[in-house]
Protein backbone atom coordinates (compact mmCIF):
# COMPACT_ATOMS: atom_id res chain seq x y z
CA UNK A 1 0.00 0.00 0.00
CA UNK A 2 1.54 3.67 -0.84
CA UNK A 3 0.87 6.34 1.99
CA UNK A 4 0.87 9.52 1.91
CA UNK A 5 3.58 10.71 4.55
CA UNK A 6 4.58 14.32 6.10
CA UNK A 7 8.36 13.80 7.21
CA UNK A 8 9.16 17.04 10.05
CA UNK A 9 12.96 17.80 9.63
CA UNK A 10 12.82 16.09 6.07
CA UNK A 11 16.20 17.78 5.05
CA UNK A 12 18.42 16.70 8.38
CA UNK A 13 20.56 14.04 9.22
CA UNK A 14 17.69 11.11 9.93
CA UNK A 15 15.23 12.93 8.22
CA UNK A 16 16.48 13.51 4.64
CA UNK A 17 17.62 9.70 4.66
CA UNK A 18 14.21 8.51 5.71
CA UNK A 19 12.87 10.71 2.93
CA UNK A 20 15.47 8.76 0.42
CA UNK A 21 14.14 5.24 1.94
CA UNK A 22 9.91 5.85 1.55
CA UNK A 23 10.86 7.34 -1.79
CA UNK A 24 12.36 4.19 -2.81
CA UNK A 25 9.96 1.94 -1.46
CA UNK A 26 7.46 4.43 -3.41
CA UNK A 27 5.44 6.30 -1.15
CA UNK A 28 4.64 9.80 -1.71
CA UNK A 29 6.43 11.96 0.71
CA UNK A 30 6.15 15.54 1.50
CA UNK A 31 8.91 17.33 3.22
CA UNK A 32 7.82 19.32 6.11
CA UNK A 33 9.99 22.58 6.26
CA UNK A 34 9.69 26.46 6.12
CA UNK A 35 10.31 25.96 2.17
CA UNK A 36 8.32 23.44 1.74
CA UNK A 37 4.61 23.84 -0.27
CA UNK A 38 2.58 24.04 2.10
CA UNK A 39 5.08 25.70 4.45
CA UNK A 40 5.67 23.73 7.96
CA UNK A 41 7.18 26.15 10.57
CA UNK A 42 7.51 24.65 14.39
CA UNK A 43 7.01 28.34 15.33
CA UNK A 44 4.06 28.86 13.51
CA UNK A 45 1.08 26.61 14.88
CA UNK A 46 -0.83 28.09 11.55
CA UNK A 47 1.64 26.01 9.42
CA UNK A 48 0.78 22.53 11.45
CA UNK A 49 -2.75 21.70 9.72
CA UNK A 50 -2.35 22.71 6.37
CA UNK A 51 1.16 20.65 6.10
CA UNK A 52 -0.98 17.95 7.59
CA UNK A 53 -3.51 17.69 5.18
CA UNK A 54 -3.90 14.58 3.24
CA UNK A 55 -1.17 12.83 5.10
CA UNK A 56 -1.46 9.38 6.24
CA UNK A 57 1.36 9.10 8.49
CA UNK A 58 4.14 11.64 9.80
CA UNK A 59 7.65 11.59 11.66
CA UNK A 60 8.32 14.25 13.74
CA UNK A 61 11.77 15.58 13.84
CA UNK A 62 11.61 18.93 16.50
CA UNK A 63 14.71 21.29 16.10
CA UNK A 64 16.45 22.00 17.70
CA UNK A 65 15.79 19.32 20.22
CA UNK A 66 12.52 18.21 22.39
CA UNK A 67 14.68 19.65 25.54
CA UNK A 68 14.36 23.16 24.64
CA UNK A 69 11.61 25.37 25.87
CA UNK A 70 8.34 25.12 23.62
CA UNK A 71 8.79 22.00 22.69
CA UNK A 72 5.47 20.81 24.94
CA UNK A 73 3.78 22.76 23.60
CA UNK A 74 4.14 22.69 19.96
CA UNK A 75 4.08 18.94 19.95
CA UNK A 76 0.52 19.13 21.65
CA UNK A 77 -0.61 21.55 19.03
CA UNK A 78 1.15 19.29 16.45
CA UNK A 79 -0.41 16.32 17.98
CA UNK A 80 -4.06 17.51 18.03
CA UNK A 81 -3.91 18.82 14.34
CA UNK A 82 -2.65 15.10 12.93
CA UNK A 83 -5.88 13.08 14.98
CA UNK A 84 -7.73 16.34 13.68
CA UNK A 85 -6.66 15.95 9.93
CA UNK A 86 -7.24 12.00 10.66
CA UNK A 87 -3.46 10.52 10.24
CA UNK A 88 -3.01 6.91 10.80
CA UNK A 89 0.13 7.26 12.74
CA UNK A 90 3.06 9.00 13.81
CA UNK A 91 6.97 8.07 14.74
CA UNK A 92 8.46 10.78 17.01
CA UNK A 93 12.10 10.83 17.10
CA UNK A 94 13.14 11.20 21.02
CA UNK A 95 16.11 11.65 22.66
CA UNK A 96 17.43 8.91 24.97
CA UNK A 97 17.95 9.85 28.40
CA UNK A 98 16.19 13.49 27.60
CA UNK A 99 13.24 14.06 31.27
CA UNK A 100 12.22 16.44 28.68
CA UNK A 101 11.95 14.67 25.89
CA UNK A 102 10.03 12.19 27.73
CA UNK A 103 7.40 14.74 28.77
CA UNK A 104 6.88 15.05 24.62
CA UNK A 105 6.83 11.07 23.95
CA UNK A 106 3.44 11.12 27.01
CA UNK A 107 2.16 13.74 24.68
CA UNK A 108 2.08 11.63 21.77
CA UNK A 109 1.39 8.88 23.47
CA UNK A 110 -1.65 10.11 25.11
CA UNK A 111 -2.73 12.10 21.82
CA UNK A 112 -5.44 9.28 21.00
CA UNK A 113 -2.74 8.58 17.31
CA UNK A 114 -1.35 5.46 16.43
CA UNK A 115 2.55 5.71 17.41
CA UNK A 116 5.86 4.69 17.74
CA UNK A 117 8.48 6.35 19.91
CA UNK A 118 12.49 6.18 18.56
CA UNK A 119 15.14 6.94 21.11
CA UNK A 120 18.00 7.76 20.15
CA UNK A 121 21.79 8.03 21.38
CA UNK A 122 24.25 10.27 20.14
CA UNK A 123 24.83 10.45 16.36
CA UNK A 124 28.20 9.16 14.36
CA UNK A 125 27.78 11.93 11.97
CA UNK A 126 28.15 14.38 14.12
CA UNK A 127 31.30 14.33 13.74
CA UNK A 128 31.06 14.01 9.85
CA UNK A 129 27.10 15.81 9.03
CA UNK A 130 27.42 18.10 12.33
CA UNK A 131 28.62 20.21 14.85
CA UNK A 132 32.11 18.49 15.98
CA UNK A 133 33.19 17.81 11.79
CA UNK A 134 35.42 21.41 11.96
CA UNK A 135 37.58 19.40 15.13
CA UNK A 136 37.76 16.67 12.94
CA UNK A 137 39.65 19.09 9.75
CA UNK A 138 41.18 21.02 12.36
CA UNK A 139 43.08 17.56 13.48
CA UNK A 140 41.77 18.85 17.43
CA UNK A 141 38.63 17.39 19.00
CA UNK A 142 38.16 19.64 22.62
CA UNK A 143 35.29 17.70 24.46
CA UNK A 144 33.86 17.90 28.09
CA UNK A 145 32.77 14.58 29.36
CA UNK A 146 36.15 12.35 28.50
CA UNK A 147 34.83 9.82 30.96
CA UNK A 148 31.62 9.13 29.76
CA UNK A 149 30.34 5.85 27.47
CA UNK A 150 28.55 6.53 24.48
CA UNK A 151 26.41 3.82 22.35
CA UNK A 152 27.15 6.34 19.00
CA UNK A 153 24.62 5.26 16.94
CA UNK A 154 24.34 5.72 13.27
CA UNK A 155 21.64 8.02 11.38
CA UNK A 156 21.46 5.58 8.58
CA UNK A 157 20.31 2.76 11.22
CA UNK A 158 18.23 5.28 12.96
CA UNK A 159 16.55 6.23 9.38
CA UNK A 160 16.35 2.39 8.60
CA UNK A 161 14.46 1.73 11.80
CA UNK A 162 12.10 4.31 11.38
CA UNK A 163 11.51 3.43 7.83
CA UNK A 164 10.05 0.06 9.35
CA UNK A 165 7.93 1.13 12.41
CA UNK A 166 6.26 4.14 10.32
CA UNK A 167 4.95 1.15 7.84
CA UNK A 168 5.02 -1.33 10.29
CA UNK A 169 1.77 -1.06 12.44
CA UNK A 170 2.93 -4.28 14.54
CA UNK A 171 5.37 -1.55 16.09
CA UNK A 172 2.52 0.94 17.24
CA UNK A 173 2.81 1.49 20.58
CA UNK A 174 6.25 0.76 21.16
CA UNK A 175 8.76 2.21 22.08
CA UNK A 176 12.53 1.84 20.23
CA UNK A 177 15.82 2.80 21.45
CA UNK A 178 18.28 2.43 18.69
CA UNK A 179 22.21 2.47 19.97
CA UNK A 180 24.95 1.57 18.13
CA UNK A 181 26.61 -1.63 19.47
CA UNK A 182 29.10 -0.91 21.92
CA UNK A 183 30.21 2.05 24.59
CA UNK A 184 32.84 4.47 23.26
CA UNK A 185 34.36 7.64 24.66
CA UNK A 186 35.88 10.69 22.58
CA UNK A 187 39.09 9.55 23.14
CA UNK A 188 38.39 6.01 21.75
CA UNK A 189 35.55 8.12 19.07
CA UNK A 190 38.65 10.08 18.29
CA UNK A 191 41.48 7.35 18.07
CA UNK A 192 39.34 5.44 15.85
CA UNK A 193 38.68 8.24 13.40
CA UNK A 194 42.27 9.21 13.56
CA UNK A 195 42.73 5.22 12.73
CA UNK A 196 40.50 5.86 9.53
CA UNK A 197 42.00 9.06 8.03
CA UNK A 198 45.46 8.07 8.52
CA UNK A 199 46.83 11.34 10.75
CA UNK A 200 46.90 12.48 14.03
CA UNK A 201 43.31 13.72 15.19
CA UNK A 202 44.37 14.64 19.45
CA UNK A 203 41.53 14.89 21.80
CA UNK A 204 41.72 17.33 24.76
CA UNK A 205 38.99 16.79 27.68
CA UNK A 206 37.72 20.36 28.61
CA UNK A 207 35.06 21.42 31.20
CA UNK A 208 31.43 21.95 29.91
CA UNK A 209 32.38 25.77 30.67
CA UNK A 210 34.91 25.65 28.69
CA UNK A 211 33.09 24.53 25.94
CA UNK A 212 30.16 26.76 26.52
CA UNK A 213 32.77 29.83 26.55
CA UNK A 214 33.84 28.74 22.85
CA UNK A 215 30.84 28.05 21.25
CA UNK A 216 29.39 31.98 22.51
CA UNK A 217 33.12 32.86 20.97
CA UNK A 218 32.32 31.42 17.53
CA UNK A 219 29.12 33.45 17.55
CA UNK A 220 26.51 30.64 18.31
CA UNK A 221 23.44 31.25 19.47
CA UNK A 222 22.53 31.24 23.24
CA UNK A 223 20.01 28.47 22.56
CA UNK A 224 22.55 26.65 20.80
CA UNK A 225 24.89 26.53 23.64
CA UNK A 226 22.28 25.98 26.42
CA UNK A 227 21.14 22.73 24.25
CA UNK A 228 24.78 21.60 24.17
CA UNK A 229 25.32 21.95 28.00
CA UNK A 230 22.24 20.38 28.80
CA UNK A 231 22.99 17.24 26.72
CA UNK A 232 26.47 17.37 28.08
CA UNK A 233 25.99 17.08 31.65
CA UNK A 234 22.43 15.73 32.21
CA UNK A 235 22.74 12.94 29.57
CA UNK A 236 26.24 11.88 29.48
CA UNK A 237 26.37 13.06 32.86
CA UNK A 238 24.07 9.82 33.89
CA UNK A 239 25.82 6.62 33.24
CA UNK A 240 22.09 5.01 33.14
CA UNK A 241 21.10 7.17 29.97
CA UNK A 242 24.08 5.42 28.10
CA UNK A 243 23.50 1.58 28.27
CA UNK A 244 23.52 -0.29 24.54
CA UNK A 245 20.28 -1.42 23.10
CA UNK A 246 19.58 -4.25 20.93
CA UNK A 247 16.57 -3.03 19.16
CA UNK A 248 18.45 -2.03 16.30
CA UNK A 249 19.39 -6.14 15.86
CA UNK A 250 15.74 -6.57 16.88
CA UNK A 251 13.75 -4.42 14.04
CA UNK A 252 16.23 -4.84 11.17
CA UNK A 253 17.36 -8.35 11.72
CA UNK A 254 21.07 -7.05 11.52
CA UNK A 255 23.60 -5.81 13.87
CA UNK A 256 23.68 -2.15 14.14
CA UNK A 257 26.46 -0.14 12.23
CA UNK A 258 29.77 0.18 14.51
CA UNK A 259 31.46 3.55 14.67
CA UNK A 260 34.69 1.68 13.23
CA UNK A 261 32.82 0.67 10.33
CA UNK A 262 31.16 4.43 10.12
CA UNK A 263 34.49 5.91 10.69
CA UNK A 264 36.37 3.99 7.84
CA UNK A 265 33.55 4.90 5.08
CA UNK A 266 33.51 8.11 6.12
CA UNK A 267 37.33 8.42 5.90
CA UNK A 268 37.09 7.27 2.41
CA UNK A 269 34.70 9.48 0.84
CA UNK A 270 37.31 12.11 1.48
CA UNK A 271 35.11 14.68 3.74
CA UNK A 272 37.50 14.84 6.88
CA UNK A 273 40.96 16.01 4.25
CA UNK A 274 38.94 19.39 3.41
CA UNK A 275 40.90 22.22 3.78
CA UNK A 276 39.14 24.13 6.47
CA UNK A 277 38.94 28.10 4.62
CA UNK A 278 41.37 30.78 6.78
CA UNK A 279 40.86 33.96 7.96
CA UNK A 280 42.19 36.59 6.53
Amino acid sequence: MTHNILVIGGTGKTGSRVVENLTKLGHDVTIGSRNGSPAFDWDDPSTYAPALKGMDRAYIVYYPDLAVPGARTAIEQLTAAALKEGLEKVVLLSGKGETEAEACEEIVAHSGLNYTLVRASWFNQNFSEGAFRDFILAGAVALPMPDAEIPFVDANDIAEVVTKVLLDDSYNGQTVTVTGPRKMTFREVVETMSEAVGREIHYQPISIEEFKAGMKAAGLPDSYVWLFGYLFKEVLGNPDNQEVSDDVERVLSRKAIDFKAFAEKTAASGIWNEEIPQSI
